[in-house]
């Protein structure tokens, strides 16, 4: 990980410096300019290349080089410009972690063992854990069902994009509603460019239902964060957070039930 992570920095920070000029605010660049910076620098190439793009994206910082950039209270990032096209663009920075001052809510969990015994990674089991203990219809207060989970396809003026889960839900009025999901486990974070294209994924392939981009992530002790999150002036903001403790129903506490009712 850590040869690969050099390799993935020493392209994009060449892909950044050959476009970048003192006081841009943004630029494109092609997703064949990462085979042609590896080849000009002698790096073999990822059999992935767009894990090159995920990886500064939702799991690690980009070059020193490139952070020096930054003027204050502001960050670069990567977002897709069409087809096989990325835009370096500076946005304010947002950083949406949990809080460590909400209640936890006690759910009795519905995970089937054989789902935790065999579910491959954090990211996998959040999903499972979310979907089989149906979080979202408890945190957004609808009835929900999972339409697909790891759907890929393509935005116009984005391009290609990649959806944790997709829920489609209803209220008691009959309106309805599409839920765009991103699960969070480990070091990645949650950011504006995956909650943006979520966004405006239901925009363009459902403009007559209403969006709800929802993002889970796993705590401390299994502890599992939900977050709405919407976009405001180009910025993350939270709508609501909350946080889920599953366990077994014997272990439920009688008086934390009574506590949730008043």
């Amino acid at each position: 990980m850590a040869q690969a992570q050099n390799r993935y920095a020493a392209i994009i920070e060449k892909i950044f410096f050959d476009r970048y000029e003192d006081g841009a605010t943004s630029f494109h660049f092609e997703r064949e300019d990462i085979e042609t910076t590896a080849a000009h620098l002698g790096i073999k190439l990822p059999k992935n290349l767009g894990d090159v793009i995920y990886s500064f994206r939702h799991r690690n910082p980009l070059p020193d080089r490139i952070l020096a950039t930054q003027p204050e209270k502001m960050e670069w990032v990567i977002k897709g410009a069409g087809r096989a096209v990325y835009e370096f663009k500076l946005v304010k920075i947002s950083r949406i972690v949990p809080r460590s001052d909400l209640v936890r809510i006690n759910i009795p969990d519905a995970t089937p063992e054989l789902i935790r015994a065999y579910a491959l990674d954090d990211e996998q089991a959040l999903l499972a854990i979310v979907r089989y203990n149906r979080l979202i219809d408890t945190f957004l207060g609808l009835t929900t069902y999972s339409l697909q989970n790891h759907l890929r396809t393509t935005v116009k003026g984005i391009g290609q994009i990649e959806i944790d889960e997709l829920y489609v839900g209803m209220d008691k009025r009959g309106c309805h509603y599409v839920i765009p999901v991103q699960a969070k486990g480990g070091n990645d974070q949650i950011g504006i460019v995956q909650i943006s294209q979520d966004i405006d994924y239901v925009a363009d392939k459902f403009p007559e239902m209403r969006c709800r981009a929802i993002a889970a992530q796993f705590m401390d002790d299994g502890v599992i964060a939900l977050f709405e999150l919407t976009l405001q002036d180009e910025e993350i903001k939270v709508v609501e957070e909350k946080h889920y403790k599953l366990v077994p129903a014997r272990d439920l506490d009688q008086r934390a039930l009574t506590d949730y009712r008043d």
